[in-house]
């Protein structure tokens, strides 16, 4: 009797798993439906997508604020090519927390003269030429054989990539870091600069796509659908973030998420630690009609999001 009663306790649990497993399912296959149904690929909006600035040298071109103060002291001429920089720990949901750090931006499309500006070029030979030579050969100099950083044509002060894009930065723009544990999209309209720890895009409705990018949803998507490092820290290069499907607004969805990102850009920019769950619920439950979620989906993947914060 009692092996009848245990037998029936784990066939009830097996019924009971598989009608829940149905049933979670049904609802994936669901919002997966309607996601691809409703959403629209970033790559097919009307922006661009790109990484930030690649030195191959931080030590070199990365300076603090007193090095900067330095520098145009001696020089004034020097602020032309010292710009503020952020990095991809200076990324947070809605908004950036700038370090204080500069970047001396010797873009080869800028055509710098570096005999222009003497205290920076000697700053930068301080580190040694070998360390900063480009042309993508092996050097023979004193009998040592030093391995350039990358094979490109750039001179040996320039930044490593031909950042024919660098305008861009000028320009509102969501950024987001391209690798890491944590999901977070900040808006800048300052013009700063971003490493390529980051990645960057400009466009129309950029004060929009942040909000949405912050969402849920979009989280969700992004923790299912991106690649992954060794270490299990997600990519989110240009690569992984142009499939992600994003629904198209009308002017009122547009103008009700891009007013509480105002919202919470506001606020953080008093603290950056301060509380936005309010704001970003409101952006959840907007997110969620613009997909045309149900209420059984909609708690789906709150339940799924809540696991993912305790575990």
């Amino acid at each position: 009797m009692h092996h009848c009663y245990h037998f029936l306790c784990i066939l009830i649990y097996r019924i009971l798993c598989s009608v829940i497993f149905r049933l979670q399912s049904d609802i994936e296959n669901s919002i997966k439906a309607k996601i691809e149904k409703i959403g629209v690929p970033l790559k097919d909006w009307d922006i661009q997508i790109y990484r930030g600035i690649l030195t191959g040298f931080n030590e070199a071109f990365i300076i603090d604020g007193k090095t900067k103060d330095k520098f145009i002291e001696s020089s004034p001429k020097s602020a032309e090519i010292i710009r503020p920089i952020l990095r991809g720990r200076d990324i947070f949901k809605f908004s950036t927390s700038w370090q204080g750090l500069y970047l001396i931006s010797t873009f080869p499309s800028l055509k710098v003269e570096i005999d222009d500006f003497p205290k920076i070029k000697d700053y930068l030979l301080s580190f040694s030429k070998e360390r900063l030579e480009q042309s993508g050969v092996k050097h023979n100099i004193n009998g040592k054989i030093i391995s350039s950083r990358k094979k490109t044509s750039n001179k040996w002060f320039e930044t490593q990539d031909q950042i024919g894009f660098w305008e861009n930065f000028k320009k509102p723009k969501v950024i987001w870091k391209r690798i890491g544990s944590v999901l977070r999209f900040s808006y800048d309209d300052t013009g700063i600069l971003c490493l390529d720890s980051t990645c960057f895009a400009v466009g129309n409705d950029i004060k929009y796509l942040t909000g949405v990018l912050n969402s849920t949803l979009c989280k969700r998507e992004l923790l299912l659908n991106s690649p992954k490092t060794g270490t299990g820290d997600i990519i989110i290069s240009v690569q992984a973030i142009e499939p992600l499907r994003i629904p198209q607004p009308s002017k009122e969805q547009k103008e009700r998420i891009t007013f509480i990102v105002n919202n919470c850009i506001s606020s953080l920019q008093k603290d950056i630690n301060s509380d936005i769950s309010d704001y970003e619920k409101q952006i959840d439950e907007i997110v969620f009609d613009l997909y045309g979620l149900t209420e059984d989906e909609i708690n789906f993947i709150l339940s799924e999001n809540s696991n993912s914060k305790s575990s």
